[in-house]
């Protein structure tokens, strides 16, 4: 696994994104397809690229929170205590936007989401470049998002100029989002730091969204995450059960994802291998799904795991995993 970066790929990377290029890179999270942030051209195509519509905003990687500054009009001081804590990490903060940032990267927003990634390969990257790099997921809109260079190179192919490989995600879902542009923080999206990360810095406990109005940060929709398998979750062992038989009934090729080995499951049920607990889950969870629609499942029984930590954003993952769109 490469896990540092070498210094030739990173000059090639740099130059591809100031000569207005993509560029595909390892987060701790998730692989980002990036562009640079003041090249509004060049974050358009981000857009072409995925399929994505341009109302949906994209989240600007830093290289460190001096650059805060740079691109946030203001920055209340709950702002300043999350990234002294949390950054490098899978957090993103949204805020008020500063005057360098283009519309295209915000939706036409005055907001703008803000993150330092904890990742040799992307911190090498975008301290060679020196400014921001706007980066959504590097996939299609909509689908599974990418933990590894192969499923970036299954899903945009040639669609993206550069590749920098930094080996396997550790943490395997997108950054927490929180919303400090007015008022009282709010978790928009559960993902790598916990609620309890977050009151412990912030020395309260920080609500979540509670839904209704239009999305404003990526990962707000009702429907993402998808692979194309159809995806039922459920707790219940007697309701994993009759869902597996009914689907079978039906002449469904079924899958199950658990945390741990399922007892008395047909054999005619393509069992995964098991996702461990929380954090394990997490970095595995989009691969299993990728290997769900590669094995040609078609209903995929999924139980989660425990609403801990990052199990917390797992669950929404698989919550909308399953709306149908």
């Amino acid at each position: 696994m490469r896990s540092a970066a070498d210094p030739v790929d990173v000059t090639a990377a740099v130059e591809v994104l100031r000569a207005g290029g993509l560029v595909a890179f390892p987060t701790e999270t998730v692989y980002g397809l990036g562009a640079d942030a003041s090249n509004a051209a060049a974050v358009t195509r981000i857009f072409e690229v995925k399929g994505r519509p341009l109302g949906h905003p994209l989240i600007v990687h830093l290289s460190s929170a001096d650059q805060l500054d740079e691109w946030a009009g203001a920055i209340p001081r709950d702002a300043r205590r999350l990234a002294e804590a949390c950054w490098p990490g899978p957090l993103t903060l949204l805020l008020p936007r500063s005057t360098r940032v283009p519309d295209v990267v915000t939706g036409g927003r005055s907001t703008v989401g803000l993150r330092v990634p904890a990742h040799p390969v992307a911190l090498a990257l975008l301290r060679a470049f020196g400014g921001g790099v706007a980066a959504p997921s590097a996939n299609r809109f909509g689908r599974v998002s990418p933990t590894t260079v192969a499923h970036v190179r299954d899903d945009l192919g040639d669609d993206v100029d550069y590749v920098l490989d930094g080996g396997p995600c550790t943490v395997g879902v997108e950054s927490t989002i929180v919303d400090l542009s007015g008022g009282e923080p709010e978790v928009l999206r559960a993902g790598g730091v916990s609620d309890d990360v977050l009151a412990s810095v912030l020395g309260r406990p920080v609500p979540h969204w509670g839904g209704g109005g239009a999305a404003r940060a990526p990962g707000m929709l009702a429907a993402h995450y998808a692979p194309r398998a159809r995806v039922l979750v459920l707790e219940d062992p007697e309701a994993v059960d009759a869902a597996t038989r009914s689907a079978l009934a039906a002449g469904s090729v079924v899958g199950l994802l658990a945390p741990v080995v399922t007892d008395g499951l047909s054999l005619e049920v393509i069992e995964l291998e098991p996702a461990g607990g929380p954090e394990d889950y997490a970095r595995v969870l989009y691969d299993r799904l990728r290997q769900a629609d590669r094995l040609g499942i078609e209903v995929l029984v999924v139980v989660p795991p425990p609403a801990e930590g990052v199990g917390v954003a797992v669950r929404d993952r698989l919550r909308r995993a399953a709306t149908d769109a």
